[in-house]
């Protein structure tokens, strides 16, 4: 896949990651999947992915398991920056299994138009630290990748969605069915527009 442009010239990296950050491939069954040891990992955008096996993305007339957003991974702690300034549009917690946990859902600018950026899989105390509202300047750390225990039930990382309807609650599908795909792209796109060439 090509790289993608940027919608500014010098957007401020979202996680910090370090140049040895291992791109992973989550498209193998459960039982077939081979994750290196290592705290440091991407999930790519326009991915089959064959780890989605709790009932929020298996119940349904197809499983949802096209991810639409790029996951950046790491200790849990690590801060989550803004790419731009905006504000916090949306906050709230996804309890269930499998779901975003804790997530925030910030505005952006961009040439006269609003962006949507959904950061999920947060610490609780992401929310507090960035309240609906909340004005940053781009840098600005709005929270921190959370533990397993508050994030959904994953691996620390945040998961960036970009969106460009205002959503409605705090909420996108970050995955969704094979069959949705042409209309998630679109609808969805490439976060890699502000993250750069992370893979």
């Amino acid at each position: 896949m090509d790289r993608p442009p940027t919608l500014i010239p010098s957007p401020h990296p979202v996680v910090l990651l370090p140049p040895h950050a291992v791109v992973v491939d989550l498209s193998p069954p459960p039982a077939a999947l081979v994750l290196p040891d290592h705290p440091w990992q991407i999930g790519r955008y326009d991915e089959l992915r064959g780890i989605y096996t709790t009932p929020l993305f298996t119940n349904g007339p197809a499983p949802r398991n096209l991810h639409v957003g790029v996951d950046l991974g790491g200790p849990a702690g690590i801060a989550v920056h803004a790419w731009a300034p905006g504000w916090v549009e949306q906050a709230g917690y996804n309890p269930a299994d499998g779901d975003y946990g804790h997530v925030l859902v910030c505005a952006h600018l961009v040439d006269n138009r609003v962006l949507y950026v959904l950061l999920g899989h947060l610490s609780a105390e992401s929310l507090r630290r960035s309240p609906v509202g909340r004005r940053f300047e781009a840098g600005a750390v709005l929270g921190w990748l959370g533990e397993r225990h508050e994030n959904g039930g994953w691996p620390p990382h945040v998961h960036v969605q970009l969106c460009w309807e205002r959503p409605q609650t705090h909420d996108l599908p970050g995955a969704v069915a094979l069959a949705d795909r042409a209309a998630a792209l679109a609808h969805y796109p490439d976060p890699r527009l502000i993250l750069g060439p992370v893979y």
